[in-house]
């Protein structure tokens, strides 16, 4: 026979239980969409990363009005329902070497529909920076989003 000790146990793990399953039975928000972005559309958050000039360059302005301009003219027209663009700072160390390499970069946030034709814009957009500044990579980091509008 159980003790008072493991009845209490047996108890709190049954009610764990039940509030584990009932939580996993309770119905998701609805998303709510417009005409334009329909809520059962899958949708994802993508993230590029530019290296737009070393964090010692003086050309600092030049460095900005270059990526107005590829941003104007490879981004917008691609996505022109919106985008997010941050100033980030990054640093590496490439494989061998001992010094550290300091960059200030732009975060380019795109959130879009899981669409070929997305998909294929953000690799031109990766490829036209690369081909423009000499770049060896722009980071994407792709991941589903939840969107409302």
């Amino acid at each position: 026979m159980k003790g008072a000790a493991g009845i209490r146990r047996s108890i709190f793990a049954a009610a764990c239980a039940g509030l584990l399953l009932a939580g996993c039975a309770a119905p998701q928000a609805a998303l709510h969409g417009d005409s334009a972005h329909p809520a059962a559309q899958r949708w994802l958050r993508t993230e590029l990363y530019f290296g737009v000039g070393p964090v010692d360059d003086a050309n600092v302005a030049a460095n900005e009005k270059h990526w107005r301009d590829f941003l104007d003219r490879e981004v917008t027209p691609r996505f022109p329902d919106g985008l997010s663009v941050y100033d980030v700072y990054g640093q590496w160390r490439s494989q061998g070497h001992s010094e550290i390499e300091r960059l200030h970069s732009k975060e380019l946030l795109i959130l879009h529909a899981d669409t070929p034709q997305h998909s294929t814009d953000i690799e031109a957009i990766r490829a036209a920076w690369k081909r423009e500044t000499g770049d060896q990579s722009v980071l994407r980091v792709t991941q589903p989003a939840e969107v409302s509008f």
